[in-house]
């Protein structure tokens, strides 16, 4: 669907102020399930986000069950969070709006600027590919491999598990050494680029997404293009 200005301004009509621009707060989490967007009917999307099987290989089957739920769909490792320069990263979230659902965010793209811990003034940008019923308002919780596992467990069956506790995850570099091959650089970039940052706050506003985010995910929203490309700081 081709945006127009007409367009673009009823979208951002409709969408409450805390979809545009609000403060927010963070946790993280990786359990290896299939992404919640990557069902089918889960908002205007061109399609739902992408799962990959127990090897971290695609699968183009948006019906296949959750590994969480004894099917073969697990958490892409490329969904994992990676450094753009000092000042910025992308990666994915499962996200929980005040006032909206989950077919309002699925796919959406948020550009995050933390205000708090070792990471204030840097910038994520993130797709929202889940969301989770242990989530409060304006809620991201960042998807990072060895981030804890959270209310649910995909990874036991997918790989025999990782380590750390279950909210909250690892607490040292050394220990992304144990990860699967596939997860050991979004794991390494928690005590990297985030410093080990222990759930930040920041500001938020939604933004256009990012070609490489779309890429991993399969996934962009009808309304994406009335969204502003967001402006990468230097590094």
């Amino acid at each position: 669907m081709r945006s127009t200005p007409v367009l673009r301004a009823l979208l951002a009509a409709a969408l409450p102020l805390g979809a545009l621009a609000a403060n927010g707060q963070s946790t993280r989490y990786w359990d290896c399930c299939k992404p919640s967007c990557g069902w089918r009917g889960k908002g205007p999307v061109n399609q739902p986000v992408y799962s990959c099987d127990a090897n971290f290989q695609r699968i183009h089957d948006f019906d296949a069950v959750s590994g969480c739920e004894g099917g073969p769909a697990f958490s892409c490792a490329d969904h994992s969070p990676w450094a753009i320069n000092d000042n910025l990263s992308y990666g994915f979230a499962a996200t929980a709006l005040s006032g909206q659902t989950e077919e309002s965010w699925c796919c959406a793209c948020y550009a995050l600027t933390f205000t708090s811990g070792p990471v204030a003034g840097k910038t994520m940008v993130v797709q929202s590919t889940s969301t989770g019923g242990d989530l409060g308002s304006n809620h991201f919780d960042l998807n990072i491999p060895g981030g804890g596992v959270g209310l649910f467990d995909g990874c036991t069956p997918q790989f025999g598990g990782l380590p750390g506790a279950r909210y909250g995850g690892i607490s040292s570099r050394q220990e992304c050494d144990s990860f699967p091959e596939p997860l050991k650089p979004g794991c390494q970039w928690r005590f990297d680029w985030f410093q080990n940052a222990d759930n930040p706050s920041f500001t938020f506003e939604r933004v256009q997404c990012p070609e490489e985010l779309v890429a991993r995910t399969g996934c962009r929203r009808h309304d994406d293009g009335g969204f502003a490309v967001f402006k990468a700081p230097s590094a």
